[in-house]
């Protein structure tokens, strides 16, 4: 018989261990480009290993899902998990570190894998979206507890290594929470062949959702990534900032289910680009108390696309199953990997030009990351005009 509470709670546990090696990893690197003498360079490059792992453990994951089942691929994430800790705390150096970070990001592609079609084939309906809303408030709300430990830890003198050895905590807890448990079987016939899946997945809907999935990405991981920087010279506090945008996602996906079953997924997404592009406007333009009230914004805009992008392919495109999942998740993180260095030359062409005008010191950096985040706005822009064709084409299609 399937536990479907139990399951549940162990992949919100596992889903916290991905959220502790994304907000721990990040704040014990200064520690790290000390110990080990890095560039900031290499400890980019260390970074990248995490975003390469996840995504490929996700579209290999969504490829097995069916003939392996989510449990074997709960064990690969649990030894992948516990490897990259291990080898993070026993590296070494540049090269160890290379390899753990990447162990890590696998363990997390496979939590995603596994996790998203599990919910979705234990749970139904609207219920399938609130408990999805639901498994993914545990990221900004990992985030949040994992930062804030880091912090603690490193104030107290704490070694970068206790703080790694933290995120074997909810490893533990989530392998003991799946051991021995009954998973759900595919609540959709012929889900099971990929055949099936990837004609599913050739169908306009499916690949307009694609292409959306790659801007509703980096309108959450673009700003998120770069206002720190930015906002630090704006008279606010990055950490505040960080804080309120991750624990308000928390919340709003917690709450999300009557949400959605009020306005459905598609005009949960348009909803959200609005006050996306709302958020990130005021980011561009707004200093002091006033970038708070922007991270409002921000968050009320990218709290619910990423779950509902994922709840909207299992839902209206079913038949393209667990694989369609995870590659809607997988361009994701592609997404995110591949726009942070165009970001970078924005900066850098809009620091180019605020030097020409004469402007140095905070104010030239504020401006310059003003500038690129107005640019930034054109995400969620597209998304408004690509969500509102969407709205009326799924009530037409209803209708119908």
């Amino acid at each position: 018989m399937v536990n479907q509470s139990r399951l549940f709670l162990g992949s919100c546990f596992a889903l916290i261990t991905t959220a502790f090696s994304f907000s721990i990893r990040a704040g014990i690197l200064p520690q790290l480009g000390t110990d080990f003498n890095l560039t900031a360079e290499q400890l980019g490059f260390i970074n990248s290993m995490w975003f390469l792992g996840f995504p490929l453990a996700m579209i290999i994951g969504g490829l097995v899902y069916h003939s392996v089942g989510p449990k074997k691929i709960m064990m690969i994430a649990f030894v992948s998990h516990a490897l990259g800790i291990i080898l993070t705390i026993y590296s070494g150096g540049y090269t160890g570190l290379l390899i753990s970070t990447f162990f890590i990001g696998l363990g997390n592609g496979c939590t995603e894998a596994a996790c998203n079609p599990m919910i979705a084939d234990a749970y139904s309906g609207t219920d399938m979206s609130k408990m999805l809303n639901r498994f993914h408030m545990w990221f900004p709300g990992g985030i949040v507890i994992g930062s804030l430990l880091s912090k603690f830890m490193t104030d107290a003198g704490m070694s970068w290594q206790a703080q790694i050895w933290l995120i074997l905590i909810p490893t533990i807890i989530y392998a003991y929470l799946f051991w021995g448990q009954a998973f759900p079987k595919p609540k959709v016939e012929g889900v099971t062949s990929i055949g099936e899946n990837l004609k599913a997945m050739a169908t306009p809907l499916y690949i307009f959702m694609f292409l959306c999935m790659a801007l509703t990405a980096i309108s959450e991981f673009g700003p998120q990534q770069w206002t720190g920087l930015i906002m630090s010279k704006s008279g606010a506090s990055p950490m505040l900032i960080l804080a309120l945008v991750t624990g308000l996602m928390a919340v709003i996906r917690f709450f999300a289910g009557p949400i959605v079953e009020k306005f459905d997924q598609t005009g949960v997404l348009l909803g959200s680009s609005i006050f996306a592009a709302i958020g990130i406007y005021l980011f561009s333009t707004q200093t002091g108390s006033m970038a708070y009230v922007a991270a409002i914004f921000f968050a009320l805009g990218v709290a619910l696309f990423w779950p509902n992008m994922v709840g909207f392919v299992a839902e209206k495109v079913p038949l393209s199953g667990a694989l369609g999942m995870s590659i809607i998740g997988g361009v994701g993180m592609f997404s995110t990997a591949i726009f942070q260095p165009i970001i970078g030359s924005w900066i850098d062409d809009a620091r180019a030009q605020k030097t020409a005008e004469g402007l140095t010191g905070d104010a030239l950096e504020l401006a310059a990351g003003q500038a690129t985040l107005s640019t930034m706005v054109l995400f969620p822009a597209i998304l408004i005009v690509a969500f509102t064709g969407l709205y009326f084409f799924m009530k037409t299609r209803k209708t119908a």
